[in-house]
């Protein structure tokens, strides 16, 4: 992807000019979608992207830029200029050099089977035309559809002053489903966006009844709900994409990204009891072909499987090189950047609550009044803070222990550090779900998950 010797001259330079460690990153990615909309093709994209980024570490403190031009003499002076660009001056090491390299091997733990570029992309339509006739099937109030097919492959090189030489390849696959429904009271919308670090094979293998049926009928749901009387009461929380509230209100302020700034509400809080017992939550990096899987980080650092709480007990962080070393935790493989255009950061990968031993319906039963919020949607959180607001995509009222009638409108707000208390029963339906996360190294894939769970008491939102 690039010559070891301007590899090896661009690092040699980070040093010279003072800097304590340099790394070179370059990725070669392509990309193509289709989408349908109302039985029509509305978009078909399909580009590629190449790009190198130096990242200088002095200390604590790191610079990064990067550039499109492979030439040995752009990326020199791109190197000088950041060494220049850091406030504080040092002295120039002349003669310093990297260390040789050595080149890993990666286990390659997510096998792409079938490869995207030899199907042809009328199949990509065929398919997509199918799901939008099995939606449609579902009821005379779908009113409207939408799905596409999102490809990705990222081909990257990491290399550093330490020596560490690593090539790897990333394949992603994803699908996402949508439609919205109408009685007379307004358009309800509901959807799925299942993924994989994978090739073709996803597609030819997903059960289109079963994901039609679950997005049309929940559109259609939801479409003749009425809206729940807010205040605080018990919620069971769906399992799968209901783990998003831990990704957002918990899993940011445990990332060193935010312990570092001390802008967490976990920072020195490894070995504090943080939930009840019952409670475990992993980040796993290692999961076969899972959407936020990796061989490597984007530092090079082999994945790893992080238990972030473990019986309640505060365990772990994740971190990268820059925030382990200002923490003081090991690294854990957690370095990650959309493509050559951030540096790394620590990020999730497939963060999750892991299973427990309590029954669904023993939840249900346990609950007089509340909400049973199946499936959630959008929101926002204060990272710092961990205070978070998240609307229900899908939910239903509870009523003496059984699943009532649906309702719309529905938020949870909260803080996630007060939540996690409040969980008293966790399900032994532990289920994964694919999403797109957002931070300063911008957009990576991340997993998202949990058994159904019920929280005891939280702030529920109204009309």
């Amino acid at each position: 992807m690039l010559p070891e010797s301007i590899v090896k001259k661009v690092l040699e330079l980070g040093l010279a000019k003072g800097a304590d460690f340099s790394e070179v990153f370059v990725e070669e990615s392509r990309l193509s979608s289709i989408g349908l909309m109302d039985k029509k093709v509305e978009e078909v994209t399909s580009g590629n992207s190449f790009g190198i980024g130096v990242r200088l570490l002095f200390g604590d403190e790191a610079v990064y830029g990067y550039t499109s031009d492979p030439g040995e003499d752009g990326l020199l002076k791109l190197t000088e200029n950041l060494a220049a660009s850091h406030k504080e001056t040092r002295k120039e090491k002349h003669g310093g050099a990297p260390n040789p390299f050595r080149v890993e091997t990666l286990e390659d733990r997510h096998t792409v089977r079938v490869a995207p570029e030899s199907v042809p992309r009328g199949d990509r339509v065929e398919l997509l035309r199918k799901l939008d006739g099995l939606t449609r099937k579902q009821g005379g109030d779908i009113i409207q559809v939408r799905a596409s097919m999102n490809e990705k492959h990222r081909a990257v090189l990491i290399a550093n002053s330490e020596g560490l030489w690593v090539e790897d390849s990333r394949q992603y696959a994803r699908l996402s489903m949508a439609a919205v429904a109408e009685k007379g009271d307004g358009p309800q919308s509901a959807g799925e966006s299942p993924g994989v670090l994978g090739g073709y094979e996803f597609f030819q293998e997903i059960d289109a009844e079963r994901i039609t049926e679950a997005v049309a009928q929940a559109a259609l749901r939801m479409a003749g709900a009425g809206y729940i009387e807010g205040g605080l009461m018990p919620v069971v929380l769906g399992n799968g994409f209901g783990g998003v509230i831990f990704h957002e209100a918990c899993g940011h302020p445990l990332e060193t990204e935010s312990i570092r700034k001390d802008s967490s509400p976990f920072a020195g809080k490894i070995g504090q009891a943080v939930a009840q017992p019952i409670l475990t939550a992993i980040d796993d990096g290692t999961l076969g072909n899972h959407w936020g899987s990796l061989n490597v980080d984007d530092e090079g650092l082999p994945a790893q499987r992080t238990v972030l709480i473990e019986n309640g007990i505060l365990k772990n962080y994740m971190s990268d090189r820059l925030g382990a070393g200002q923490v003081g935790v090991p690294r854990t493989g957690s370095a990650r950047r959309e493509s050559y255009k951030y540096a790394p950061v620590s990020r999730m990968r497939n963060t999750y609550i892991d299973r427990g031993g309590d029954k669904f319906a023993d939840m249900i039963a346990s609950v007089d009044f509340g909400l049973y919020a199946k499936k959630m949607g959008g929101g926002s959180v204060d990272p710092a803070t961990g205070e978070f607001n998240f609307a229900v995509q899908e939910g239903y009222a509870i009523r003496k222990g059984k699943i009532a009638e649906p309702v719309r409108g529905a938020t949870l707000i909260g803080k996630g550090f007060e939540v996690l208390p409040l969980i008293s029963m966790i399900g032994d339906d532990l289920e994964l779900a694919a999403g797109m996360c957002g931070a300063s190294s911008g957009w990576v894939p991340t997993t998202v998950g949990q058994p159904s769970l019920k929280i005891d008491r939280i702030l529920v939102g109204g009309r």
